[in-house]
């Protein structure tokens, strides 16, 4: 039986913004009451547009923001309210891989330098075994002896993803955030990098948390998927069901967004309008200004997070989902 290495209970942060100067401070609900699981060697993905609150939710788990309501546990430890000799022992649990190669890394240093570091202050080793560590992670990214004593700027955007990866995988954590890993390289790349963090979890068992707004993405990588629409997640699942046989309105504009290879087979393509604001939110269901099968009840009420009536572990928030599942 898999163990829980993280799980979110009833999570949520605000942040009181104002629109411009002169307007009154509103609550902007960057993640809502969302509870999930991930267990160890399970790569878990999550996909949304831009502004949805997938990266707030990448930082709460790795302690880069704190909620303003809920719990968070790691390897059964509160992340915020546990003594320090317990949460001592998280560190190097967690890590996280920024989205920008380039700007996560510091420009004044070399690659050695970069890994180096991490070590020193995670691990006790001696220079010695830090050494040894260093040209085993690089081996296990794709990179050489040769490019330790380089510079960021010296290498290609795929490149410099690697070392990101490399610093991150130094201390040996069980979960590591991957927040937009791929969106700023080339597709060519892309693919690359995608089987780098397959063949990763593979030798080292790590568990993932992979954040993208590009569901092709994530479906070629993932064992769960969570779609996630302004704070809330709107429907969860093995990514064989959430992909296969789509349940809310919202996942299958995304899936019918994805390019079709095939130029001759013509496909219906759901043009929504623009996103709304995550300060000003829709009443009821927050996708009824885009929804095509709208409904009076969806515009008074939210509906939950709820398990599919024939389906195990597939999850969906929509008043019609028994009515709507399977049909993309």
């Amino acid at each position: 039986m898999q163990m829980n290495l993280v799980e979110l209970r009833n999570v949520s942060k605000y942040y009181r913004v104002k629109e411009s100067a002169f307007d009154k401070t509103k609550l902007l609900k960057a993640v809502d009451d969302i509870s999930l699981i991930i267990k160890e060697k399970e790569t878990v993905g999550l996909v949304g547009e831009s502004g949805c609150g997938k990266s707030t939710l990448g930082k709460l788990i790795v302690k880069l923001e704190k909620p303003s309501e809920g719990e968070i546990i790691l390897n059964n430890t509160n992340l915020w309210i546990s003594k320090t000799k317990d949460l001592k022992k998280l560190n190097g649990f967690y890590q996280m891989i920024f989205q920008d190669p380039y700007n996560s890394l510091n420009p004044q240093k070399r690659v050695y330098d970069i890994l180096e570091e991490i070590l020193r202050l995670f691990t006790s080793e001696t220079i010695e075994k830090r050494q040894n560590k260093i040209l085993k992670i690089l081996d296990l990214v794709g990179l050489k002896e040769e490019h330790l004593f380089r510079y960021p700027r010296q290498f290609s955007g795929g490149q410099r993803q690697r070392i990101g990866i490399a610093r991150a995988l130094a201390v040996n954590p069980r979960i590591i955030v991957a927040d937009e890993p791929v969106s700023s390289l080339d597709v060519s790349i892309q693919a690359q990098i995608i089987n780098l963090f397959a063949e990763i979890q593979d030798q080292t068992g790590v568990s993932f948390l992979f954040i993208s707004h590009d569901l092709a993405v994530i479906e070629s990588i993932c064992d769960r998927i969570m779609v996630m629409y302004l704070g809330r997640i709107v429907e969860s699942g093995r990514a064989e069901d959430v992909i296969g046989h789509p349940c809310h309105p919202y996942t299958k504009a995304l899936i019918e967004a994805i390019p079709v290879p095939d130029l001759n087979k013509k496909i219906k393509v759901t043009r929504m309008q623009k996103i709304s604001s995550p300060v000003n939110l829709p009443k009821g269901c927050r996708f009824n200004d885009r929804c095509l099968i709208v409904i009076d009840k969806c515009f008074n009420e939210e509906p939950e997070l709820e398990l599919l009536s024939d389906r195990n572990e597939h999850y969906c928030a929509c008043f019609l989902k028994d009515i709507n599942k399977g049909n993309k």
